[in-house]
C-alpha cells in the first residue's frame, strides 16, 4: 500500500506557495516538496495540520492506494 496526496492540487488552486504553506503549518518548504511529489509521508499531525488549513477532512487530502489492510 502507499500514500498518495492532494496537497499540490489543492496548494495551487487557493493560490498559496509551497513557502507559504510550509510556514503557516511549521515545516520547511523542502518538507512539503517532499511530501507532494511522494518521497515523504507526513506524520499523522502534520497531515492533520494540513487538512484543518485547507479545512478540509484528512482523507480528501491523503489518500491510501493499493493492496488490502491487514
Amino acid at each position: 500500500m502507499s500514500v498518495v496526496n492532494r496537497v499540490r492540487t489543492i496548494r495551487e488552486n487557493i493560490g498559496l506557495s509551497q513557502g507559504e504553506l510550509a510556514e503557516i503549518v511549521g515545516v520547511s518548504r523542502q518538507t512539503i516538496n517532499a511530501i507532494e511529489t511522494n518521497k515523504y509521508n507526513p506524520s499523522l499531525e502534520l497531515a492533520l495540520r494540513i487538512a484543518y488549513y485547507f479545512r478540509m477532512p484528512v482523507e480528501d487530502v491523503f489518500k491510501l492506494t493499493g493492496g488490502k489492510a491487514k
